[in-house]
This record gives structure tokens, sequence and C-alpha cells, in this order.
């Protein structure tokens, strides 16, 4: 039985290295089928705000960090193929 894999995106408006992990995670999605992504504003949230102002972007998988500033793409592929 297979689940869902949930990637969070953890960043901001305004913040180019966001702009690019989000590029960079889109351009792996496309080859899978049960992973869904969420984006995460910090400024909307205290907590986030708190926990992640000096990393974003934050890329969290199933609610672990999985990588921080930029997006490996090639790591983040693996780390799906593993779940």
């Amino acid at each position: 039985m297979s689940r869902e894999i949930v990637l969070t995106l953890i960043g901001k408006p305004g913040c180019h290295l966001c702009d690019d992990a989000e590029v960079a995670v889109r351009s792996v999605l496309d080859d899978f089928f049960e992973v869904s992504l969420e984006k995460e504003n910090i400024l909307d949230n205290q907590e986030l705000f708190d926990k992640y102002s000096e990393q974003i972007p934050v890329l969290l998988i199933n609610g672990q960090i999985h990588n921080y500033w930029r997006i490996d793409t090639e790591r983040l592929r693996e780390a799906l193929v593993r779940l």
C-alpha cells in the first residue's frame, strides 16, 4: 500500500532563493505522482518565522527537514525514490 508524500516549502514573498527552490522542487515533482507540495509563508506563521527565518527556503518531507537555502534536485529525487 502506498501513501502520499507531503513536501512543505517554507519561504516568503520576494525571496529569490525561495523562488528558485520552488522551481527546483516542481521540476522533480514532474516524475512523481503521489507527492504533494504545500507552501508556507513564514510571514504568516510566527512559529515558522521564529524557527526558520535564517534558513529559508526550507524544504520538509513529511514534516522532517530535508534541505534549506538551496535545493539539490538529485538529492531530493533520491529521497523521494527511497520513500
